[in-house]
């Protein structure tokens, strides 16, 4: 494979042999979907967030690197075998793709994502060092149920290039133990097309305008 200092080609073949795991509900990881020589260039140039939320790739300014894994992410390669390992047909499906780089207190709580979501993909973008981790702060807990982060089924530590990837649904419950500090994560959602997908998209899209031009540091 030829490297580039301006792009990066995520590990498709390892997706596209990942097992669908059923318990708690289904879902797939990947483990160094971005791979071991790619990540600390990338880490090097993930962009400076110094607040909370999620903010769209419009208000942030970012290097080539990341430009080229959103790019990825949002390309029909991923799009074609998340379809075809959960037998979803995503061909029309919006998409809509934010990043946060700060955990805060009230983040990781128990909850289901809108059922506008179709299906949440997750890249978790932080070294595995961190002794945090390790200590199963911030780590994602795929849950049996809406009511203690302790009953799990699925941890998945949020490094070195994982990816995440379930379908939603009413009982999709997942969260994390707290964690506040820098914590790196891309997420991507197929979207429904129905109104009320439509209306968190253009939430989405004001949101993007907003903090592209209020938040200092961020934006252009």
């Amino acid at each position: 494979m030829i490297m580039s200092d301006t792009s990066i080609q995520p590990d498709y073949a390892a997706l596209a042999t990942a097992p669908v795991c059923a318990d708690p509900f289904p879902h797939v990881v990947v483990p160094n979907f971005i791979r071991k020589d790619d990540l600390p260039r990338l880490f090097a140039s993930l962009p400076d967030i110094q607040s909370g939320g999620s903010f769209p790739p419009s208000a942030l300014t970012l290097s080539p690197l990341m430009q080229s894994v959103v790019q990825a992410m949002e390309g029909p390669e991923l799009r074609r075998i998340i379809a075809e390992k959960f037998h979803l047909n995503l061909d029309h499906a919006p998409t809509m793709l934010t990043i946060r780089g700060r955990t805060r207190e009230k983040d990781g709580r128990i909850h289901t994502d809108s059922l506008a979501k179709r299906v949440t993909v997750l890249l978790y973008l932080n070294p595995a060092e961190k002794e945090s981790w390790q200590k199963q702060e911030g780590c994602v807990r795929l849950l049996r149920g809406p009511h203690d982060v302790e009953d799990y089924a699925k941890e998945v530590p949020p490094v070195d290039g994982t990816l995440l990837i379930f379908p939603n649904g009413p009982t999709t419950w997942h969260g994390h133990r707290q964690f506040v500090g820098q914590r790196y994560t891309i997420q991507l959602n197929y979207m429904t097309e129905d109104a009320r997908a439509r209306s968190e998209l253009r939430r989405h899209q004001l949101s993007a305008m907003a903090k592209k031009f209020s938040l200092p540091g961020i934006g252009g």
